[in-house]
């Protein structure tokens, strides 16, 4: 039970970095778009990445016919801005809902079961690809949101 408690505060974010909720908050729609200092991507090119590739983790543990998406073109925008506020939003919305639904995974299965579309992962594994992918794209988002709010 202690494990489960553990990942479950690793996939809402605050552990070793900081969590997304304080992040959003603090950026200006008319920001996310840009990039800055020449870097290849923007605030919400950075975002919609992490979402996708949660996402898509999700879609892995749920469908037995899973079909991996186009890498790398399917994990990232085709724009570096959202078309509108709404559309912002929704992926916000989305990337937490998903983030609630690994959650429950976490709490309502084993963690060392082989899972049923390839019996050499587990739920375990995934949760922890999970992790380490949004906290090394985090990082990056808080370098941008620096750029960004700091030094405009």
């Amino acid at each position: 039970m202690i494990l489960k408690e553990q990942l479950i505060k690793h996939i809402e974010g605050g552990q070793a970095f900081a969590p997304l909720q304080q992040m959003l908050p603090e950026i200006d729609f008319v920001k996310v778009g840009i990039r800055p200092m020449d870097l290849p991507y923007s605030f919400y090119e950075l975002f919609y990445h992490i979402r996708f590739a949660q996402k898509d983790i999700l879609d892995y543990l749920s469908n037995e016919n899973y079909q991996a998406p186009k890498w790398p073109d399917a994990y990232w925008p085709e724009t570096n801005a959202p078309s509108n506020e709404e559309e912002w939003e929704t992926l916000k919305e989305s990337f937490f809902n998903e983030q609630r639904t690994l959650v429950t995974l976490i709490r309502e299965n084993d963690l060392s079961e082989p899972l049923k579309n390839n019996n050499e992962h587990t739920l375990f594994r995934e949760i922890m690809l999970v992790v380490e992918h949004n906290a090394y794209h985090v990082g990056q988002l808080l370098v941008v949101l620096r750029l960004l709010v700091l030094h405009a």
